[in-house]
């Protein structure tokens, strides 16, 4: 174990320990997260996603950062991409719902609002996962590929969030074997499907936390794919 993999264990201790031992602390959490839900989207993508990404280029290339890797705009990007996906979970959980009624499920929106588990809940949840997973996560992920290798070209600097973005270079410029072959074959049915199905299971405002901490598991995907 390198002296950084100390530092950066330390870092998420420090960071996540005070909303266990500290009651203060965690009714603040839920008193913003409830008033300021975009807010905290932003925050919580920026900074668990962020990490995510340090740990899979740990795995990697052995270090948790490189100079073109750019922690700052890569913690910016994450946070607005943060708050499109709460906006994804929010539409495809009440629209996925009401498709299923028309579908003849008729008590899907009110088994995916009991507060109760029952294996309807879990044929809803699954459901709204499947659809905000195949409609909505490959366009997410491509534009994701993207501004990483915008960044990288910038040289890491904050610069990359002001200079346009040349998209149509850009997207000639994936690795498609890389993206469809494993980001989208094989990770989108078996980890996402299941992983956001468990997601939607949660209480509604525990959804985008949990989201946000799977985006450490998505560095690590990541970083799998680019040694593949």
């Amino acid at each position: 174990m390198k002296k950084s993999d100390i530092i950066f264990a330390l870092c998420v201790v420090c960071l996540f320990l005070p909303f266990f031992v500290i009651d203060a602390v965690y009714e603040w959490y839920k008193a913003f997260n409830t008033n300021h839900g975009m807010i905290m989207s932003f925050l919580k993508f920026g900074i668990l996603s962020t990490m995510g990404e340090m740990l899979g280029h740990r795995i990697s290339t052995g270090s948790y950062y490189s100079k073109t890797f750019g922690i700052i705009p890569r913690a910016v990007v994450w946070g607005f991409l943060g708050m499109g996906i709460s906006m994804a979970m929010t539409i495809f959980s009440v629209g996925t719902p009401a498709f299923l009624v028309k579908m003849g499920m008729s008590n899907a929106i009110e088994a995916f609002a009991s507060a109760d588990f029952s294996w309807a809940k879990v044929v809803v949840a699954l459901s709204v996962s499947v659809a905000m997973n195949t409609i909505f996560a490959p366009v997410f992920m491509t534009f994701h590929k993207i501004t990483d290798a915008h960044i990288a070209r910038c040289g890491g600097s904050v610069k990359a969030l002001i200079t346009p973005i040349p998209m149509a270079e850009m997207f000639a410029g994936i690795n498609w074997n890389a993206q469809w072959g494993f980001v989208f074959k094989k990770t989108i049915p078996f980890f996402w499907y299941p992983a956001h199905t468990i997601t939607f299971l949660l209480p509604a405002e525990q959804r985008v936390l949990f989201a946000a901490i799977l985006g450490i598991v998505l560095g690590v995907l990541l970083a799998v794919s680019t040694k593949k």
